[in-house]
């Protein structure tokens, strides 16, 4: 039977309770995944999963048409009883404000960074690229502040859909690392081009210093706001194939001829199936993400009746990501009642 490696993740708050993520490795090596390691973007899990995707196959890469215009604001109140530094609700198609709480303001926001991460991968087209997981992410790993893993092996060798897999959905820094210092060529380069599509897409309001999220130089080193990240995220999700990921609630990846086998669980409590989980129906992703400065912040959209909302919640307080369900879900229930 095959090896398994378990990378155990916990909350990026510091003295607070582990809360338990896993990301399994299996195969019949006996090398061991890179870290054991704790993130914000976690989720209480148990058990294994009932739903497993297809081993990655590279679909077509649809690539995103031109951006609505910029959204209008509209001064109706707000869902009641959340806890946020900011936010924002939108209609996906019109681009029409239904709700805002300090639209415009600069935030940390953790690691949604991983969304822009993988536009400036998708833009390349290149998913079958093979890309083995360099050595050097093991120091990168030990010089972040709990980062979240999705339990890659040094060595192995993984194609670029697989790894935006292991990026977005247990929000592995692992993989983030991985693909920046294959697509920059380099870190600093692939940073440079995050902030120029950044700018591309006008998208004033935020800055990147890091592929992932983490709080590096600072936990105020990158930031953006409501109203960009409502952009960034309209953006991504017009790809399939990134639209495809952050709408599994799991992906296996067998064991195969040169890499580990593999398992990773969404991060996104509106779609989970585990303990804790909002489960939101006619969720379609995209991502969490959390650090002490950032608290706990959440990127979502969901259809209904044929209408599709697009939010974001930053700054809700506590040490566990599944918190920023019941928030996403008064914004999304509230925004479905005021059409």
């Amino acid at each position: 039977m095959p090896r398994f490696l378990i990378a155990l993740a916990g909350v990026a708050i510091a003295g607070a309770a582990t809360i338990p993520v896993y990301a399994t490795t299996s195969g019949p090596a006996a090398a061991a995944p890179l870290a054991t390691a704790s993130s914000g973007d976690q989720v209480a899990q148990s058990g294994t999963s009932t739903a497993t995707a297809t081993p990655a196959v590279a679909p077509t890469l649809t690539p995103a048409p031109a951006l609505t215009p910029a959204p209008t604001q509209s001064p109706v109140p707000g869902p009641a009883g959340i806890k946020i530094a900011a936010g924002a609700l939108e209609n996906a198609a019109t681009g029409k404000i239904l709700w805002r709480d300090n639209l415009n303001t600069e935030l940390p926001i953790g690691s949604i960074v991983k969304v822009m991460t993988a536009i400036v991968v998708l833009r390349t087209g290149t998913l079958n690229r093979v890309i083995t997981v360099p050595k050097s992410v093991v120091a990168y790993l030990k010089s972040q502040d709990q980062p979240s893993v999705a339990g890659l092996v040094v060595g192995d060798k993984l194609t670029t859909l697989e790894l935006l897999e292991a990026m977005l959905l247990p929000s592995g820094c692992d993989a983030a690392y991985t693909l920046a210092n294959a697509y920059g060529p380099g870190i600093t380069a692939f940073i440079a081009t995050m902030n120029k599509q950044a700018a591309a897409m006008g998208l004033t309001g935020t800055h990147f210093t890091n592929f992932d999220g983490m709080p590096w130089p600072t936990e105020h080193s990158e930031w953006s706001t409501p109203a960009n990240l409502l952009t960034l995220g309209r953006y991504a999700m017009r790809y399939r194939v990134f639209r495809d990921i952050v709408g599994q609630v799991t992906y296996t990846l067998p064991a195969g001829d040169g890499h580990h086998g593999y398992w990773w669980q969404n991060t996104n409590p509106l779609i989970g199936n585990y303990p804790g989980a909002t489960d939101y129906p006619g969720t379609t992703g995209i991502k969490t993400g959390d650090t002490k400065a950032a608290k706990l912040c959440i990127l979502f959209e969901a259809t209904r009746d044929g209408v599709t909302l697009i939010g974001v919640t930053l700054g809700t307080p506590g040490d566990d990501i599944n918190k920023t369900g019941p928030v996403a879900t008064k914004v999304l229930n509230w925004g479905f009642a005021h059409l």
